[in-house]
C-alpha cells in the first residue's frame, strides 16, 4: 500500500543539486521522525497544537486520512502522469519519509518505471533508514540525504545512522548530503558535520538555511552562505519557500 499525502508540479525544485529544475513531486505520507526543534507550529484534525518541520501534514498520521492510497505502481503512475508536462521534468519523491516504502515492491515498481523512461529522479530523505541496494538502475537514483543534525530535537541514535549513509553513496553516483542550519546552531553543526563526513565517502555537501517563511529564511541566509564558504560546502536556497512561503501544491 502507499500512502501519498499529495502531488504536485510542474514546479521547479526549490533546492539542493537540481535547484531551479522543472519538476513534479510525489509526496509519501508516514515518517520515523517529527523534528520538534524546527519549531513549525500546527494543529492536528482533532485539534492537537504541536510542534515539526515544514512537512508536517506528511510526517504526522494524526493526518492519515487526508492521504490517498494506491494499492499498484500502475495506478500511481497513471495519476502523477496526469501532472507531467509535454517535457521531461524532474520527478522528487519526498516525503515524510519514502524510504518506510523501500521494501515494498510496488514502490520499487514506481521507482523503475521513471529511471528505465530517463527521467530524472531524486528522493529526498533523511538517511536514516537502512535499504538494500542491488538493481543496476538504482544507481541512477539521486539521494538528496537530508540528514538532520541536533536541533531537529531528535536524538543521535535515531537521525544517524552512518551504513545507510555509506550504501547509498558508495552504489549511487550523484547522491549528495544537505544539512539545515540556522545562524545560531552554526558552531555546533559545524563539529556535527565534521563527525559524520570523517566516516561516511566523500560527496557534495549543501548546506540551507532554517525557515518555513521567506522572513525566516532571509534571518538565516547571510550567516549559512559565510559558514559554506568557509567550509568549502555548496550553499542551498529553498527558493520555494522564497516564492511561496512554504504553500502547498506549487
Amino acid at each position: 500500500m502507499l500512502e501519498i499525502n499529495e502531488i504536485f508540479g510542474p514546479t521547479i525544485q526549490g533546492e539542493g543539486k537540481r535547484v531551479g529544475n522543472p519538476s513534479v513531486f510525489v509526496r509519501f505520507g508516514k515518517c520515523n521522525m517529527q523534528c520538534p526543534g524546527f519549531e513549525v507550529e500546527y494543529e492536528t484534525p482533532s485539534g492537537i497544537k504541536k510542534c515539526s518541520c515544514d512537512s508536517f501534514y506528511a510526517s504526522d498520521i494524526a493526518f492519515r486520512d487526508e492521504w490517498k492510497k494506491y494499492t499498484s505502481s500502475e495506478s500511481l503512475i497513471e495519476e502523477v502522469s496526469k501532472y507531467l508536462p509535454s517535457y521531461k521534468a524532474d520527478i522528487v519523491i519526498t516525503g515524510g519519509e519514502p524510504l518506510l516504502y523501500w521494501q515494498d515492491q510496488e514502490f520499487q515498481n514506481f521507482l523503475k518505471y521513471w529511471i528505465i523512461n530517463n527521467y530524472s529522479v531524486t528522493i529526498e530523505t533523511n538517511g536514516s533508514i537502512d535499504i538494500v541496494l542491488n538493481q543496476e538502475w538504482h544507481k541512477n537514483i539521486i539521494f538528496s540525504l537530508s540528514v538532520k543534525l541536533s536541533n531537529s530535537g531528535e536524538s543521535l541514535q535515531k537521525r544517524i545512522n552512518i551504513k545507510s549513509l555509506k550504501t547509498i553513496i558508495d552504489f549511487t553516483t550523484e547522491s549528495y548530503l544537505k544539512f539545515v542550519i540556522n545562524k545560531d546552531f552554526l558552531p555546533l553543526a559545524s563539529k556535527e558535520i565534521e563527525d559524520i563526513l570523517k566516516q561516511i565517502p566523500s560527496c557534495d555537501v549543501y548546506v540551507m538555511p532554517l525557515g518555513d517563511t521567506a522572513e525566516a529564511i532571509d534571518k538565516n541566509s547571510l550567516s549559512v552562505i559565510e559558514f559554506a564558504i568557509e567550509k568549502g560546502f555548496k550553499y542551498s536556497d529553498r527558493l520555494h519557500i522564497r516564492v511561496w512561503n512554504n504553500k502547498r501544491g506549487v
